[in-house]
């Protein structure tokens, strides 16, 4: 889809106070619902999620976060994250394409020029979305990046891109595509850009060969970059190098699918557990839910989801007046106050994997054989959270806080992946 074939029509900006949680909630609880129903059969058939995302462009969802006065929801940070969780507990698959759609929409609220603002946000309010394209994989060293922006000298004020990336999520399903490209023009320091390029323009090819065990449906695989033209609006620099609030929402999202995911397993080894009735010879009642045992197991997983749930909410709390500020035109946070916010997404970050991840396993204690049929497919919630618990590896995390703590070190707001140069 490009901006001349998008069907939705960017609503009037409206001076109506924004909606309440409540209200959002119950507004997108049937589509939610409707996702739902066929998340596990999806995974199961390896089905992409195309009309799922097609319900939440429709629904309004996907301009959620755009203020009303470039014709979005208008919702805050907090509403989002919590709806992001409502809507992982259906499927994590969804949340995970979107995860760069929302991030590049409050990049450009918070970080982008007026130009780039004006040119880019009324096409979410008309239902566009975007994708990522940042990762490559292969020898390149750690901070390099192969794909390239030249000018194009056939066509003043164009530019020619060439690359390929890796782990291009939600860019399957994605009208846009943010590549990250090093800039080359003569005689000029290299610069780091975001090149915005339409999912369907020419020389733009996305193969759906993502083989990651969870988070099946992301569209997580490769994007193939070949002369594609660029125009220069469409070229954008981000203040990069400095602490920004953006990293602890990227961060944010993979929590909220976290703790959807505790919800979901719960709701699930609930539904199990009421459902059956074999015991064991050894067990402690007639009933697998009169047994002591299993009825401990169920208290622990709902536990664990409450408890994910509201470190999620804790960390969107400290992040939200951070950007409600800077879209307000007032004073950004300093650099204190930042860095409280990346300690504080560390620390939920290794609180909610180990927590989750542990839950996804003990959920199995409580029936025997049975619960591994393939039919109750028990199994996707463990893989999910386990693929969304290795992008960024919680051991590092962990390290991080401790050194931060310990020694007041840096936060680590930015990490790459390559080969580490040779030593001299």
């Amino acid at each position: 889809m490009t901006a001349a074939t998008l069907t939705r029509q960017a609503p009037e900006a409206s001076d109506a106070s924004p909606p309440s949680l409540a209200d959002l909630q119950q507004r997108f609880a049937p589509v939610f619902a409707r996702i739902a129903e066929g998340a596990a059969e999806r995974e199961h058939s390896r089905s992409l999620a195309h009309a799922p995302l097609q319900w939440l462009r429709d629904s309004g969802f996907t301009a959620l976060r755009l203020p009303r006065a470039w014709g979005g929801g208008g919702a805050s940070l907090e509403q989002l994250v919590a709806l992001l969780v409502d809507l992982a507990e259906a499927d994590p698959n969804l949340t995970q394409i979107l995860r760069p759609h929302f991030l590049f929409v409050d990049r450009v609220l918070y970080q982008g020029t007026a130009e780039a603002q004006r040119h880019w946000l009324p096409l979410v309010a008309q239902g566009a979305t975007f994708g990522n394209a940042t990762t490559e994989v292969g020898e390149g060293a750690v901070g390099s990046l192969q794909t390239s922006l030249v000018p194009d000298p056939a066509a003043p004020g164009q530019w020619r891109l060439n690359g390929q990336k890796f782990y291009s999520t939600g860019s399957l399903y994605a009208d846009w595509i943010s590549v990250l490209a090093r800039a080359v023009v003569p005689g000029q320091p290299d610069q780091t850009v975001h090149a915005l390029v339409a999912g369907d323009a020419p020389g733009v090819e996305r193969l759906d060969d993502w083989r990651g065990f969870g988070q099946r449906l992301t569209g997580s695989g490769t994007t193939v970059l070949r002369d594609v033209q660029v125009p220069a609006h469409a070229v954008l620099q981000f203040r990069s190098g400095e602490p920004s609030p953006i990293v602890a929402f990227a961060q944010l999202f993979h929590l909220a699918s976290l703790a959807g995911i505790a919800r979901a397993l719960s709701r699930d080894t609930l539904a199990y557990v009421q459902g059956r009735r074999r015991v064991f010879s050894h067990g402690a009642a007639a009933l697998p839910k009169d047994d002591p045992l299993v009825q401990q197991i169920v208290g622990q997983l709902a536990s664990t989801a409450y408890m994910s749930e509201l470190v999620v909410r804790d960390v969107a709390q400290a992040l939200g007046p951070i950007l409600r500020s800077a879209e307000a035109g007032q004073a950004r946070a300093d650099k204190a106050q930042l860095d409280a916010l990346e300690l504080r997404a560390a620390q939920a970050q290794v609180a909610v994997v180990d927590a989750v991840l542990q839950a996804a396993t003990r959920m199995f204690d409580v029936g025997g054989s049975s619960a591994l049929a393939e039919g109750l497919r028990l199994d996707r919630h463990w893989r999910n959270a386990r693929t969304l618990a290795s992008h960024n590896p919680v051991i590092y995390k962990a390290k991080s806080v401790g050194d931060m703590l310990l020694n007041g070190a840096e936060p680590v707001y930015f990490w790459q992946v390559g080969l580490a140069a040779k030593n001299a």
